[in-house]
Formats: structure tokens, sequence, C-alpha cells
């Protein structure tokens, strides 16, 4: 009989920043009980998924165990760790537990989806404790850039394991529970097998600074503008949109909350008792009637989000309002690798404007997450058997891992699909697993192999072309095709319409074809779509996707 072991299996969220969901399994080969920590999502870019909404671990690994899923557990409300519960759930079918506010937001996505929000279980936090399964559960708070994240202990008969998720070091978040060393030494106490621990800022070598730090300057910046004033920031960081909700407030401008998400944020934040005081706001419909040097807009779309207010004001008007020469924006925000061209061009439309536009400075915004010395500060208080670094790039794994081991505690690097045995001394790697991707591309989850982003990435490089082709079955003659081109030139190099010059070539290559080609659709269409290529190719340089379509007239 094998013996029972503890395995630790990323499916997203290690080797990125994004798309969180880890596995935790304890028993036998075959038949280990397993809870699955996070369900988060990546979001999608134009060069490499155009049209995706988002995207997500493919959970087939998992779902092929899905009777031995004993919970889901949801650290925090961020879109990486939850995004994606309410899209899976039905497949997962598991119990989610999470703390208030995290479950509210958990709940108002079930319910988006028709999914039962009951589903969603809320639990206090450390000592309370959550049985699934052989594992004990109990939520550690830390500090984070969103209310009421916690990390994870978790008791298992092999050993205690902590599960950080996302935090930082901050004693004043303004909105939020401090960072506490002493329930962290609490839980430490009696060992601790493994720390499975963010890796974000492992490259920033000064300590964090607290979210405490900017309301003075934020305060001032906002003061000493003489125009209307615009800040965008994450909707999820509640200390700092209250934060530029005061600095508004005290500057006398009236404040208008501006994008379904930081409306949401706010308002659930309220509901569940983690925020209080928030200024007075002004609707959206009431902001017009107040003077422009008075008035605080806060929006959503801090990173370049097509669709969200910043976009929308820097294309011209939006709901009405309007940014004008003299008016000044504020990113209170990190603009996330792979953002960058959208928030440019966001900056770009407002410089064009006369718009002051304050970006990329320290003094307006902090991380959430713990850097180098915060890490370091961590682990000696922990003092874990082994750290598995997690919520990075692979170059930060390696790094976080290399920091352990030079602190002399064992270490390994594990991207997803790396199951670790850490029932021993030291991690070892059991397997590899197939760590895909999932998409939602409108309403429909697919697989990314499946081969729909790949043709629209063909169809968006090289155009595409749609050739009919008509045989009379009476005389097995073929009429001449007809095409049509979406995406490329109008007309060939020679200035003749592309249209007319591949009917031409098509038409050249009907007449040659032989009657078995003639009689079999198969044939026809490979013929008739290596010739329309060739053709594009040689009139314009490109290689287009080919739709063939093929009608027969039958003899009478």
């Amino acid at each position: 009989m094998s013996r029972s072991k503890l395995i630790y299996l990323p499916l997203g969220g290690a080797g990125e920043i994004g798309m969180n969901m880890y596995v935790y399994g304890y028993g036998a080969k075959g038949k280990e009980r397993f809870i699955l920590v996070d369900c988060g999502v990546a979001f999608p870019d134009m060069d490499s998924t155009p049209g995706v909404d988002l995207i997500m671990a493919d959970i087939a690994w998992l779902l092929a165990r899905r009777d031995r899923l004993e919970a889901i557990f949801i650290t925090h409300a961020h879109e990486d760790h939850v995004g994606a519960l309410s899209l899976l759930w039905d497949r997962l079918r598991a119990p989610v537990y999470a703390r208030p506010f995290t479950a509210a937001i958990a709940r108002l996505k079930m319910k988006e989806r028709g999914h039962p929000e009951e589903k969603v279980k809320i639990v206090q936090p450390w000592p309370a404790e959550t049985e699934a399964g052989p594992f004990r559960v109990r939520y550690l708070p830390v500090s984070h850039s969103i209310p009421e994240s916690s990390a994870l202990v978790i008791d298992t008969p092999a050993g205690r394991l902590i599960h950080t998720g996302d935090f930082k070091l901050d004693e004043t978040p303004g909105v939020g529970e401090p960072w506490d060393p002493e329930i962290w030494r609490e839980a430490a106490a009696g060992g601790v097998k493994a720390l499975i621990c963010d890796s974000t800022n492992v490259f920033s070598p000064h300590p964090g600074r607290s979210e405490a730090t900017l309301t003075d300057n934020l305060a001032a910046l906002v003061a000493g503008a003489r125009g209307m004033v615009v800040a965008t920031t994450f909707a999820s960081n509640v200390a700092r949109v209250k934060t530029l909700a005061e600095a508004g407030r005290d500057a006398g401008r009236s404040v208008v909350l501006l994008g379904r998400a930081m409306q949401r944020m706010v308002r659930v934040a309220e509901e569940t008792g983690v925020l209080t005081g928030f200024p007075a706001t002004t609707p959206v419909e009431d902001a017009l009637q107040v003077p422009r040097e008075n008035l605080m807009l806060l929006v959503t779309g801090s990173q370049g989000e097509r669709r969200a207010a910043s976009a929308q004001l820097s294309r011209g008007k939006y709901l009405g309002l309007t940014l004008k020469e003299g008016d000044l924006f504020i990113f209170s925000s990190k603009t996330i690798p792979g953002n960058e061209r959208s928030v440019i061009q966001i900056m770009n439309a407002f410089s064009e404007m006369g718009v002051d536009v304050v970006e990329g400075d320290e003094r307006y915004h902090v991380s959430g997450h713990a850097n180098r010395p915060d890490l370091e500060a961590v682990h000696d208080l922990v003092k874990p058997q082994m750290v598995i670094p997690m919520h990075g790039e692979h170059r930060h794994l390696r790094e976080h891992a290399n920091l352990a081991i030079s602190k002399g505690m064992a270490a390994a690097v594990a991207p997803n699909g790396t199951m670790l045995d850490i029932s021993g001394d030291a991690p070892e790697v059991l397997d590899h697993i197939e760590a895909g991707r999932t998409y939602l591309d409108g309403t429909v989850l697919i697989g990314a192999m499946d081969g729909v982003v790949r043709d629209r990435i063909r169809m968006a490089l090289n155009g595409h072309v749609t050739v009919g082709v008509i045989v009379d079955e009476s005389d097995e003659a073929l009429e001449d095709a007809w095409v049509e081109v979406k995406g490329l030139p109008e007309k060939g190099a020679s200035g003749a319409p592309l249209v007319d010059l591949i009917e031409d070539e098509v038409a050249e290559a009907l007449g040659q074809a032989d009657e078995r080609t003639v009689l079999d659709d198969d044939k026809l269409e490979t013929l008739v779509r290596r010739r329309t290529r060739q053709a594009a190719v040689d009139l314009v340089g490109r290689k287009p996707e080919v739709t063939v379509l093929i009608s027969r007239l039958m003899a009478e």
C-alpha cells in the first residue's frame, strides 16, 4: 500500500502574475482528497488573445478528480483570485469559503451567472477553523490593497502549511486589517512545514511603504489643482479610493464615483462593515451643475481598459463630462506589465487636450505586495521548513527560492503544472501536468488550443478570402468562381481589382482540374484553397485564411 503524501500543485499564478489557482492534496496515490485555493482570472491582450474577455486556468486535471475535491477557499476579492469562480463553479460544484467582504463579492458574481449564492459560505478569521476532509483551514488576516485579505493556515496530517496569498507588511492600511506579527507568531508556533509565499516584489530592495504615507501627498496635489481633478486607481483598493475622496472633500470639491466596479466595491465594503466614514458623493447626473474647479471624479480604468471611464473620457465625452486644458488627471496606481500601451494611449489623448497627467509617481501610489526585506521578515518570523514561491513570473519564483536557500531553508521553483511532494524534509517533484488555459470568449468557455483564437489572429494578420464554386452535375462542368475579400487591399500591385485577379487565377485552376478532382469536394476544396493563397501571396504578399464554398447543381 502506497504511503499518504501531501502535494502542492499550482494550476495558475506560478510563473505569471494573475490567474491564481492552487491545489493541495493529501492521501495515498489515487485516493488523495483535495482543496482548491483561489480561482482567478488573467486579462487578455490584443496581440495574443484578440477578442477574448477573460483567461483562466484549465481545470481538466481537477475535473477528473472532482469527486475528491472537498472545498474551495478564496483568500481575497481581487479578480485574479476570485474572478473565475462563478465561471467554473458549475463544473467543480464544491463548497466555497471566504470572509464576509470577499464572500459578498463572490456571491454577486455567482448570482450574475445564475448559480446559488448560498454555496459561498462565510467564515471568520483566526482562530476560527473550517474542516475539509483531511484539511483544517484557518484565515489569518494580512494587509493588502483590498479589505479582508487573508493568508491560509492549512493543517494536515503531514504538518502545517501557511499559504500567504497576496500580502504586505502595513501597520496603517487605512481600510482593512493591519499587519499583526503577533498572530503570525501564534500561527507559526509549533512549527510550519511549508510557507507558500507571494513573490511579486522580491526584486524590490527597500521595505514596503504604508498606505498612510500617501494621505498628505494626495491631499496637497488635489488642493493645488485649478481645474477639474480626475483620479483613477484599482476599484478594489478601497483604502485608496477613500483617501482620494477625502482629498477631494478637503479641497472643497464634490466627489463623483464613475464606473460600475468602483461603485460596487464601495457599496459592498460599506454593507459588510469594512469601510466607514466614506465622504458623501455626488450623483453623476448632478455633477454637470457643479463648476468644474469644484469637481473631483474618481474613475475606473487605471490599466487602460477600453470600456472603463478613464478611456471613455480620453476619447471625448463620458456621461456628459469632458476634460479640458488645465484639468488634472491622476493615476494613483502602477501599470501592470502588458498594459503599458493602453495606458500610454490614454495619457497622450489627455495631453492633446491640455490635461496635466500624473503617472508613475511613488508619492501617489504604494504597492500591495511585500518587498524583499518584508519577505525576509516573514521568513524569519515563520521559520518554515521549506519555502515554495508563488504568485510571480518565473524569475520572481527563482529569485525567491534562492533567497530562502540562502537563509538555510529548503525551496523549490514550481511553475504551473509542477506537482510537488511536500511531505518530507524538502520539496520533491512528483509529476508535471499540462497547465493550459481556458478563455471566456463572449459568453462561451473555450480551450486555448481549440483553434478559435489562432484563426482569429491569422485573419487579423493576413485577411480572409471567401471563394464560391458552382459545379453543374448534369455535365460535370465548373462555373466561374466568385470571390470576396476581407482585410486585404482592394487592388493588387498592378492596380487591377484584387477580387478580379484572384477570380482569374482560380478560374484557370478550375479549367485545368481533372474529373476526379471535380467529383470530390475535398480535393476540389484543397485545389481552390491552395491556388487562392498562392495568388494572394503573388499579388499582395499575404497568405490569407480561405473559406471555399462548393455548390452542386443536381442533374434533372
